[in-house]
């Protein structure tokens, strides 16, 4: 099978070529080096794997390919509530161009389509789970942004016949993941001795999975061969924001009392998300790792 990834150089990315190339895949990454990327990855030097820098609001071609990942995406939300043009740019525009290059293909050499979503379209609820079907009630703008990439690529499935996979994870977590986001920015301050800073009270949840049971999750469809279809991918680990930084800040045997700084809440937080898995669960994948927040390092 030969896959194109876009943004495989960022965090589910990367651990999403990692996984695919042990299982003797070839990988064509399509990304333009933004401040997330990394610079060096395990597996630079693969034989069976090539970097395109480029920009997929720009890219005018596609290699041939069965399948094409879409990770590219600006993520943070607090950025996107301070500048949204930018998550316009990328999760929208972009999106939009890798539909339309695909659209201009004959239909026996169109890819299979992987939007790689998040569970945040939902919006949040106070209890219950969220099932694939229910409502988008996007809370901020990065949200929205992911809502909209998800319109065009059922759109373009509707007018065009183009093949899809949507998937929505929850929180991801592990090795490679920029420090803006909570648990590497939890591991830094305590590291450098600085406050960790925690929206509100500290008591939203999140669902939390870690990042290569997601990887597994999104290859377990494609190789499943499920298409046209949307899945939720999470693990039921639902933990507090404040939990999360106190376990953490066990690890270094630090005091929580005077490693927390509680800062007003963002814009639009969203109090709650819980997703219902039961339709990945039912072709067979469930996430490997423990839950509470496994620590992925000595």
């Amino acid at each position: 099978m030969k896959i194109i990834t876009t943004g495989g150089r960022g965090f589910i990315g990367s651990h999403f070529i990692e996984l695919c190339l042990s299982r003797g895949y070839s990988v064509v990454d399509i990304d333009f080096m933004g401040y997330c990327s990394n610079k060096k990855l395990p597996f630079d030097n693969h034989p069976k794997y090539q970097h395109i820098h480029q920009d997929i609001c720009s890219i005018e071609h596609l290699p041939a390919c069965d399948v094409l990942v879409n990770f590219a995406a600006e993520t943070h939300v607090d950025n996107s509530i301070n500048d949204t043009k930018p998550f316009v740019h990328s999760n929208i525009i972009g999106v939009h161009n890798l539909l339309e290059i695909i659209r201009g293909k004959n239909g026996y050499e169109r890819p299979l389509f992987v939007q790689i979503s998040t569970d945040e379209v939902y919006g949040d609820r106070s209890d219950g789970e969220f099932v694939e079907n229910d409502s988008l009630k996007p809370s901020n703008p990065y949200a929205a942004t992911k809502v909209a990439a998800e319109a065009l690529t059922l759109s373009y499935h509707r007018t065009y016949g183009i093949d899809f996979l949507i998937t929505r994870s929850s929180n991801n977590y592990g090795e490679r993941q920029y420090e803006e986001k909570l648990i590497p920015k939890t591991i830094k301050c305590v590291v450098d001795g600085k406050k960790i800073p925690l929206h509100g009270d500290g008591s939203y949840v999140r669902d939390w999975i870690y990042v290569k049971d997601n990887a597994e999750a999104i290859l377990t469809l494609i190789e499943s061969g499920k298409k046209n279809d949307i899945y939720n991918i999470g693990s039921g680990n639902r933990i507090k924001n404040i939990d999360v930084v106190t376990e953490i800040i066990g690890w270094y045997n630090a005091d929580p009392a005077s490693s927390i700084q509680f800062v007003p809440n963002r814009w639009g937080q969203d109090v709650r998300y819980a997703l219902n898995t039961d339709k990945i669960n039912s072709i067979g994948w469930y996430p490997k790792h423990p839950k509470g927040i496994y620590k992925w390092f000595n």
